[in-house]
């Protein structure tokens, strides 16, 4: 479906008055979608569909995915999770994954960041590059 520039902008605009504080307000967001339902403007399912497409964004650069080959220790874990406080801010929902294709090392994934330190994606490295 092709978007106007009204409706993203809408959708934009809905999307600013749901945020408090730099973090999404669910409840707002709820708000949000019932009051546009109910008054039904032009153009509201595409403002509506722009407007989800904003909150998945939003969650996906809000929550980080770390796999590793084993379980991480505690210490690893808070180490981990300080670091990307520091660089993406507080209130990151992290999900920690064991994932043994890794072989070794970690990879990180925020949004649309990945930083891969596995020893996985180093040998795809060196074969890309033979």
């Amino acid at each position: 479906m092709k978007l106007s520039k009204q409706a993203r902008r809408d959708a934009r605009e809905l999307f600013r008055t749901c945020m408090v504080r730099d973090a999404l307000d669910e409840s707002r967001a709820r708000q949000a979608v019932a009051s546009v339902v109910q008054k039904r403007p032009r153009g509201y399912i595409a403002i509506l569909s722009h407007f989800e497409r904003l909150i998945r964004l939003e969650v996906a650069r809000r929550t980080a995915t770390i796999e590793s080959a084993t379980a991480l220790p505690p210490q690893a874990q808070a180490e981990i999770q300080a670091n990307l406080a520091r660089h993406y801010g507080a209130g990151l929902a992290l999900q920690f994954m064991e994932n043994p294709a890794l072989i070794g090392g970690v990879r990180i994934q925020v949004g649309g960041d990945v930083y891969n330190g596995s020893v996985q994606g180093r040998l795809a490295l060196l074969q890309q590059n033979a």
